[in-house]
């Protein structure tokens, strides 16, 4: 069954804002069993909005469209659905009463802008926001049901899930399969390359990669006779994936990295301390950005040398000898910080980087990460490519993947 996506912004076609709602609602229709064959983008104009509407349900099964649904003049959504199904536009009562109730609840008075979020299409079937003010709702054009959401990601996603999913399942085909594999520590072309051949062996699977640096997603995609012949089919390729990468493959489905190697570091019963330098507190937000992250203990951001002595107890003379971006540096930082906090084990990342501070014999994206653990302190090296933002994330990455590997027993991969 064919889908098509639909967003609504000015600012989305003026290029203001990047457009991560339709790649998002993309994979879950995917996921779903339904085939996404367009993907577009329109400006706020009630005519263009109009005709694309009508076009989109003459060509599609299940359209799926976000923004334009707030209270300003320019949210013209709502209007354009009521005039492309030929009906007319009206204020809903029980979406009135909805929005009141959460304007209210924020300490806030209705106004216009509120009230006008109300006025849906006659007949429509109103979408709940538990998250925000703006209903959602669906109409159909012809035999088309049309989904429409909110443009504010936070919102959009928990009304899809909440909402859309529940109403388009029992239509979606039901002889597909997909198993999304996370990895890290290959680029793109390595992995294509390490499974080469796999869509050829197993009948009916397709492979897709989506890289989000520095992972790459392996997706295996299979279509069968039914829903139980793809997900068998699907189980064995992700099987011969999983056994060419190794463990590469770091886990299956939505958990994140850093979720991963919080669960890796609570089997060991570790408790964490963080000493930071050219990230410059990402690796502690990367961690805490997920629930149960209570196996980190404190850190601390030291950028300046005096920070790395007077916080951590790094030698002066090692600065002086090493300089600040050293493995010696490196080691006495994931020390102590472990020491300083009283935990089983310290990081550190210690480099340059950039755009300048490099030189010759210490380039542009030298960085020198440890960790210091109950088996002995642990330092490695590398250079990474790319800009400031890349080679930080590429640090991150990389003294967490090596945490990874000394609480699970696994070998390390050459970096």
């Amino acid at each position: 069954m064919t889908a098509a996506i639909l967003s609504i912004g000015t600012e989305l076609t003026r290029g203001e804002i990047v457009n991560t709602n339709a790649a998002w609602i993309s994979a879950e229709l995917t996921a779903a069993g339904f085939t996404v064959d367009v993907i577009d983008a329109i400006p706020d104009d009630v005519e263009q909005i109009v005709a694309t509407l009508r076009t989109l349900a003459k060509t599609h099964r299940l359209v799926v469209v976000t923004g334009g649904l707030g209270p300003t003049t320019d949210d013209l959504t709502a209007a354009a659905a009521a005039s492309a199904a030929g009906v007319s536009l009206v204020r809903d009562e029980s979406a009135l009463l909805a929005i009141r109730r959460r304007v209210e609840s924020r300490g806030k008075t209705m106004n216009a802008g509120h009230e006008k979020q109300a006025d849906l299409p006659a007949g429509a079937d109103v979408l709940p926001n538990s998250v925000g003010s703006a209903p959602g709702f669906a109409v159909s054009i012809g035999d088309t049901p049309l989904f429409f959401l909110p443009g504010v990601p936070r919102e959009m996603k928990r009304m899809f899930t909440d909402q859309v999913l529940p109403r388009i399942r029992p239509s979606a085909p039901n002889n597909t399969f997909q198993v999304r594999l996370r990895t890290y520590g290959l680029g793109e072309s390595l992995v294509g390359q390490a499974l080469a051949g796999i869509e050829g062996t197993h009948a009916g699977v397709t492979l897709g990669y989506r890289v989000h640096f520095p992972e790459v997603d392996v997706k295996v995609h299979a279509r069968g006779a039914n829903r139980e012949v793809a997900r068998d089919l699907a189980l064995r390729a992700a099987t011969e994936v999983k056994a060419r990468l190794g463990d590469v493959v770091y886990g299956e489905g939505d958990e994140a990295f850093t979720e991963m190697v919080g669960r890796a570091v609570r089997s060991r019963g570790y408790r964490l301390a963080l000493a930071e330098s050219c990230t410059g507190g990402l690796i502690a937000h990367m961690l805490t950005r997920y629930p149960a992250s209570d196996y980190l203990v404190g850190g601390a951001v030291v950028y300046a040398n005096s920070a790395k002595t007077r916080l951590l107890g790094v030698s002066e003379d090692t600065l002086r000898g090493h300089g600040a971006v050293s493995a010696e540096v490196a080691a006495e930082m994931a020390e102590g910080v472990r020491r300083t906090c009283e935990t089983d084990v310290g990081l550190s990342v210690t480099g340059i980087a950039g755009p300048t501070g490099g030189t010759a014999e210490k380039p542009v994206g030298l960085v020198y990460w440890a960790v210091a653990h109950p088996g002995g302190t642990v330092v490695r090296s590398k250079v990474f490519q790319g800009e400031r933002e890349e080679v930080q994330i590429a640090a991150a990455y990389a003294v967490l993947d090596l945490l990874r590997r000394i609480a699970l027993g696994l070998p390390e991969r050459a970096q």
